[in-house]
């Protein structure tokens, strides 16, 4: 991959990992609920996620699911119903006090893991990335070893972000009203994202 093609890529990638979406929203509701530092199981569980859909990608086989409509269709019915189903639950848990104590890292990474798999635009994502930038005359996992840190370096730094502006509004010790409003927000995006992923059309 020549630089210039490297710095088109990662332009891209910066705008697809940067564009607020449902990872977004589970990073910032982690970091209010549970702190930077154990919110960052979220941010292992999306890279867990690029990791896997990149490797998938340059196997093809993300391209042979999208070329099966009928499994992209429950795919995507699936991941839909999770994140109304995740929204539903944080609108009637906003009320409640923030209790992270029960909540294990190993949860806070599944859901991440979840939330970042069943997302349809996410999968379509990787797709354009390898569609428009591996070259199909140079071998593809040669290529890899720029695509790999790149994007996932990128992916990192943003959800990082993310985390870290959730972790600083739970600092910022919010009004008891505002506090719930802010959390009804979120759980309003999950809703929002789970009509828009059900609604999704790939081209």
């Amino acid at each position: 991959m020549s630089f210039d093609a490297w710095l088109v890529f990662a332009t891209f990638w910066v705008l697809f990992v940067t564009t607020p979406g449902p990872n977004a929203v589970n990073c910032i509701g982690n970091g209010m609920t549970y702190g930077f530092a154990r919110a960052l199981w979220g941010v292992a569980g999306i890279l867990t996620q690029a990791t896997l859909f990149l490797t998938l990608s340059a196997a093809g086989v993300t391209a042979l699911i999208t070329a099966a409509p009928e499994i992209f269709s429950w795919v995507k019915l699936f991941g839909a119903g999770l994140l109304i189903a995740l929204g539903v639950r944080a609108w009637l848990r906003a009320g409640q006090p923030m209790d992270p104590a029960p909540v294990g890292a190993h949860t806070i990474y599944g859901r991440a893991f979840l939330i970042a798999t069943i997302n349809a635009k996410s999968l379509a994502g990787y797709l354009a990335a390898f569609s428009q930038f591996v070259q199909p005359d140079v071998p593809i996992w040669d290529q890899m070893w720029v695509i790999f840190p790149t994007a996932l370096s990128l992916t990192a730094l943003s959800y990082i972000t993310y985390t870290a502006l959730g972790a600083g509004l739970g600092k910022m010790a919010l009004g008891a009203v505002l506090n719930v409003w802010v959390r009804r927000a979120l759980a309003v995006c999950f809703v929002i994202y789970g009509v828009a992923l059900a609604s999704y059309q790939p081209r």
